[in-house]
This record gives C-alpha cells, sequence and structure tokens, in this order.
C-alpha cells in the first residue's frame, strides 16, 4: 500500500480479490468507499464472519432482483444474512413452487454472469417515498426511519435495511452504466454479482408474518445459503444431509420415543415407554448429582394468581408469552350477584417467582446462604404455531431450574461452584466441546438498572471464573439482561453445531422486588443476589440435543433398552432367559426377543432400533455357559462367560461408555 496515493478506495489499497469490502473507523463499508490516510481502515475478506454476511446479503439482493424479473408484482419485504444463509420476504398473490425455484435459481445464474455493480447512494425520506412507491413493505419501514421502531427493532432483520442517520438506496448497475434494479439497504455490498460465484443454492419456501406479528400480512420467504467457494457449499449440503438423517423428530418417530397428538395440542409433547426411560434416566442421573452438590429439591404449582407474575414483572414484560389467564374464585348468591370477585390465575412461564415465596417463607441469616434451591418444574410458554419445532421449541417444557440466594461476597465463589457442576455434569451425558460468553453492559445508561458498583464487581466475578475455566471466552457489550451480567455456556455437537445450553445469570433485581432480606453477621438486613442456573436449560430440548448428538445410539447407561437376549432358535430362549433375569437383578433394562422371527431378522430389527447390546447364545453357549455378544456396527464376539458378560456390561452403565464396537466393551 506504500505506491497508493489518498484519497483512495478499497480497490486500490486492496487489490487482492478475497477482499470485499472495508471496515472504516470501525464501521463496515463497500469496497468503492474513499477514505484517507488519517482513518483507520481493514480489509474484510469474503471469508471472515462479517465477509459471509455481506456476501449472504447481497446473495439476498440477487434472489430479490430475480423474483421480480419473473413476478414483477412481487412486493419485497426485508432480505437479511442469517447463520449459515439468509432469505427474503415477497409479497406474492400465489406461493411459490418448486418450479417457481427453479425459475429463480436460473435468473439468479443470470445476474451473477452479468456482474452487475452494488452502488449505494444516499436519498432523503421523500426520495425514498417516491422511488419505492409501489413497495408498501418498504414504505412502512422508510415511515419508521428515525422513530422507536427504526432499523433492527422495525422487524427481525429489518438492520439490513435501515442505517443509523441516513437512508440508503444500493442500485444494480450494469456494464452499461443501466440501473437495472435497486433495493432500498443500509449495505455493505460485495463490489459485483459475479463475486457470488457458485456457492451459493435455495433451500426451501415458508410463510413469514410481515414485521413478525400475526396481526400483519403474511409474506412467502426463500431461503438460501452462500459460500464463498462451491466445495464450502458441497460440505454444507453434506452436513445438512446428516443433520436430516439426525433429526430428533424423526428418530423420535423411528425408535418410538416422543410424539405431539393432534388431540392435546400444538408444541404439547407425550413421552412413550422408551423416551421416557431415557428422561427418567437423565432426571434421576441429575437428582443425584444436585443432591451430592448441596442442592435441596423443591416442588412448585403450574399455576398462580396474577398479583404474583405482576410483582415479577412478567405480566409487564412478557404478556404476549403467557398463555390467557384463567378466571377462578368467583363466588355468587343464589339471585346470580358476585358476592366475592374472582381472580385472574396463569399457567407459570418461569419458576423464579415461586422459588423466592420459598425463600420468604420464614427469616433468614447469612447462616442459611448459600441457599440452593433446584426444581425439575414444568413451565408453558405462549409461542407462535410458527416457531414451534419438535422438542427444541415447544409450549410446555420442563425446566431443571435452579435458583441460589448468595451473599455479595459469595457471589464469585458459588459462580465457579455452579460453572464446574454444570461442565461436569454436562461431561457426564459425553459433551466436552465447550466456550463460553460472558454478556455485559455497555456505556448506554439507561438501558441498565443497579449501581455501578454493583455492575463492576458482579461483571468482574463472573469474567474472573470465566478466565480460570480455561475455556474460550467471548464478552459481548451490551447483551447483559437490564438487571445483570450472565455467562452462557455453548457446546458443539458429533457434527460441529453449536447449542447454547447452560445460563448462569447474577440477578439482583428480584431480590429487590419482592423485598428479600438476610440478617448478616453484623446483625443488620441485607438483600441477597439471586444466581438463576438452567443446567440443561429444559430437559426437552437437551433430549433432543442429545438425541441428535449421538443419532439415536445412546451411551448404554441411557439407552431405552440396554441389552437384548435374541435365542439362535426358540430351545435356546430359556436359557437367555436366565441370563436376562441375572441383567434385570443387577438393574440393567434388558429383555429376551420372543417374537417368531428368525434370528437375522431379529438382529436387524434391534440394529434399527440402535439398541447397545445384543446378547446371542445357541447350542455351544449353553453347554459351555457363554454368549456372544452383537454390537451395533455388526462385529461380534463369541464364547464370553456370563459372569464377565455380565461384569461388562455394568461397567459400561456405570462409566457410561459409548459402545457401538466390540473394542468399546472393556
Amino acid at each position: 500500500m506504500s505506491d497508493v496515493s489518498y484519497p483512495a478506495d478499497g480497490f486500490a489499497l486492496f487489490p487482492d480479490r478475497s477482499v470485499i469490502a472495508l471496515r472504516v473507523n470501525g464501521e463496515l463499508k463497500d469496497l468503492a468507499t474513499t477514505v484517507t490516510q488519517t482513518d483507520a481502515v481493514e480489509p474484510v475478506t469474503v471469508d471472515s464472519p462479517d465477509g459471509l454476511s455481506i456476501l449472504r446479503h447481497s446473495t439476498a439482493h440477487v434472489l430479490a432482483q430475480a423474483v421480480q424479473r419473473i413476478r414483477p408484482q412481487a412486493n419485497l419485504g426485508i432480505g437479511p444474512p442469517i447463520e449459515n444463509g439468509f432469505y427474503y420476504d415477497f409479497g406474492v398473490d400465489d406461493p411459490f413452487t418448486p418450479e417457481d425455484l427453479k425459475a429463480i435459481k436460473k435468473e439468479m445464474e443470470r445476474i451473477v454472469r452479468e456482474n452487475q455493480r452494488f452502488v449505494r447512494r444516499v436519498v432523503t425520506e421523500d426520495e425514498a417515498r417516491a422511488e419505492l412507491a409501489d413497495e408498501p413493505f418498504k414504505l412502512e419501514l422508510v415511515d419508521l426511519a428515525g422513530g422507536p421502531g427504526s432499523g433492527a427493532d422495525a422487524a427481525e432483520g429489518a438492520g439490513v435495511e435501515i442505517g443509523a442517520g441516513e437512508l440508503t438506496i444500493y442500485d444494480n448497475v450494469t456494464r452499461d452504466g443501466e440501473t437495472t434494479w435497486k433495493d432500498l439497504c443500509r449495505g455493505p455490498h460485495v463490489p459485483g454479482t459475479r463475486l457470488i460465484g457458485n456457492g451459493w443454492d435455495l433451500t426451501r419456501v415458508a410463510g413469514a408474518y410481515w414485521r413478525g406479528s400475526e396481526k400483519n400480512p403474511q409474506l412467502q420467504r426463500i431461503y438460501g445459503t452462500a459460500w464463498p467457494t462451491k466445495d464450502e457449499l458441497r460440505a454444507y449440503q453434506a452436513r445438512l444431509e446428516e443433520a436430516a438423517k439426525r433429526d430428533h423428530r424423526k428418530l423420535g418417530r423411528e425408535l418410538d420415543l416422543f410424539s405431539f397428538p393432534d388431540e392435546i395440542g400444538s408444541g404439547l409433547s407425550v413421552w412413550h415407554p422408551k423416551g421416557g426411560m431415557v428422561r427418567m434416566e437423565m432426571e434421576h442421573h441429575a437428582r443425584r448429582r444436585h443432591v451430592e452438590d448441596g442442592y435441596t429439591y423443591v416442588y412448585t404449582p403450574h399455576i398462580a394468581k396474577e398479583d404474583l407474575f405482576l410483582q415479577s414483572n412478567h405480566l409487564v414484560t412478557y404478556r404476549e408469552g403467557m398463555f390467557p389467564p384463567i378466571p377462578l374464585d368467583e363466588e355468587v348468591d343464589a339471585a346470580g350477584t358476585v358476592v366475592k370477585p374472582g381472580k385472574d390465575y396463569y399457567l407459570k412461564p418461569m419458576n423464579c417467582p415461586m422459588h423466592i415465596l420459598i425463600y420468604k417463607e420464614r427469616a433468614r441469616s447469612y447462616r442459611d446462604l448459600p441457599m440452593r434451591l433446584a426444581e425439575n418444574g414444568t413451565v408453558y410458554r405462549n409461542e407462535l404455531s410458527g416457531t414451534l419445532h419438535g422438542l427444541t421449541r415447544v409450549r410446555g417444557f420442563t425446566q431443571d431450574d435452579s435458583h441460589l440466594f448468595v451473599t455479595p461476597e459469595q457471589l464469585e465463589s458459588e459462580v465457579t461452584k455452579v460453572l464446574e457442576f454444570v461442565i461436569s455434569m454436562l461431561r457426564d451425558f459425553g459433551l466436552d466441546d465447550f466456550e463460553l460468553e460472558l454478556s455485559t453492559r455497555d456505556d448506554e445508561k439507561d438501558k441498565w438498572i443497579g449501581s455501578d458498583e454493583f455492575w463492576e464487581y458482579s461483571t468482574t466475578a463472573l469474567r474472573n471464573v470465566a478466565v480460570a475455566s480455561g475455556l474460550t471466552l467471548t464478552e459481548v457489550p451490551g447483551e447483559a439482561a437490564f438487571y445483570g451480567p450472565k455467562i452462557d455456556l455453548k457446546t458443539k455437537d458429533a457434527i460441529g453445531r453449536v447449542w447454547q445450553l447452560s445460563t448462569v445469570q447474577v440477578d439482583p433485581n428480584l431480590p429487590e422486588r419482592f423485598e428479600l432480606e438476610y440478617t448478616g453477621a453484623d446483625g443488620e438486613k441485607h438483600r441477597p443476589i439471586m444466581i438463576h442456573r438452567a443446567l440443561f436449560g429444559s430437559i426437552e430440548r437437551f433430549f433432543a440435543i442429545l438425541l441428535e448428538h449421538y443419532a439415536g445410539a445412546f451411551p448404554v447407561w441411557l439407552s431405552p433398552v440396554q441389552v437384548v437376549g435374541i435365542p439362535v432358535a426358540e430351545e435356546y430362549a430359556d436359557y437367555l432367559d436366565d441370563v436376562v433375569a441375572q441383567l434385570r437383578a443387577a438393574g440393567v433394562r434388558a429383555e429376551v426377543d420372543h417374537s417368531d422371527d428368525r434370528m437375522q431378522k431379529k438382529i436387524r430389527t434391534h440394529t434399527t432400533q440402535k439398541v447397545p447390546l445384543m446378547l446371542i447364545a445357541g447350542e455351544q453357549d449353553r453347554a459351555a455357559g457363554t454368549v456372544s455378544f452383537r454390537f451395533r456396527d455388526g462385529s461380534q464376539e463369541n464364547g464370553v462367560s456370563v459372569d464377565a458378560a455380565l461384569a461388562r456390561i455394568r461397567e459400561a452403565i456405570t462409566s457410561h461408555a459409548q459402545v457401538n464396537t466390540a473394542e468399546d466393551l472393556v
């Protein structure tokens, strides 16, 4: 860059074609932006997180242009980048068909080849309204510009449309200098459409309400993905294929684990015997570990009076996420006159207000703290039907909720214990790739409550704990709850997907709202700090994550059926009945297949059902007092004495071993 004369644009500064945008004085800008020598300028490469977002947003524009070439009457909604891809919403009279998608993809390929330039243009509100007169959704965004609903608050993804302080339109300009298409957008974009290359694809069509509200028109949303190269696209598609095989909804049906009967309602699951067995084992193990670590289990009801949720502020800030009220307790006389007005009750969306009431039931001393309350409490959220997704997004779910009440001096040591406990527990379930995210406040003072002193010592405490863990830590300013910082723990599953699991949230707000107190060593009254801690998040969601992580092939200790006996012929069934009886006496979930199927059919059936251990016995085994092991991968180990087999099975369960092959069974 020594030969560059200023002012200069990004093309002169960074001729490398992998650079697609700039970061100028901390802000993302188009590569065509002109800078001076005093500006702090960084290149943005296409394979960086920012570069991928720009590539995907640019591809969304190409999609929208292609749609309007094919359906000129289509109205434009919003087209943001999302994780691994992008979408664009359209107002159309008729839904898009698979044939439409094929035609749209062909048109997108033409636009990419045309290498249209993305050219940024600042406009006034009046100019924007005039140019977008035929785009009602864009006009609505223009009307919101600069107001309380502007930017990202206008709608999910709307931050890509409206920037802070100005309106901009991006023109798509051909080689001949003709503006062939335009869109309201804050940018930046790749310099030209050819840079989008061939590492993209359209994936599916869905319905979506404008600005996320059921009161607004329903639009057609086209999803796509975009990557710097064709090879990266293929690798992503391979990951999707593997994820589809592991989809917990598919496995739930195939393995007979759970279902969502229409008669019960959307987002409300029932657990079948096999799924219930896995869940029971999960809960029992978690309960044992919690009790060992000093937690006390409590139980609370599913509904409570309106006043409780008003005091906790849930009904003020979270009303739309709660189910409608249930009126109760009204009393009328014989004439039908109301002599005692009723009360509105609500299904609880969270367990914390009830745990607070348990704390408040009697006077507390500093000697009582820390107090660690735990509950597998079922809660209810009025999720929109379009957001429901198997067990990962439901309307009724069970949180493995814990609330800890601590003194300020205990905060750091208690959060340390919580984080160590959470990581240890997740490792029990076979997860071992973790990273942490610390959400802190930013400098916008009006967003936060509580003293600077509290924020400083609580944030420092959480940061110290996170750093001491040795895990990768990312700090996210401005993402704290309005009342306190939090740590989120994320894990990667077997195919590299990142899941956010456990949260440790510091909360001085609810103790203040409920006027919680403890008597300190000085004899004075003090306010405790509350720590919200969900380990699994919800049992349903964690079960779904585990199911996909293991592709249904659980470790032996979690498997619904741990051992199946398969006789070579019916005459050896009694011998296996005796072996299985010994296993059951030792607490092993074991059974003998007495069906009329041939042995090979039985083996196929139980392999498909992902049973970890099959015990096969024929004449030679019966005569020698042995069994033969058959494993999920088809490998086999013959002539193992019954005593040795029992010992090895028990050890696999105790050690939480994953047993898929002969080598896995010690």
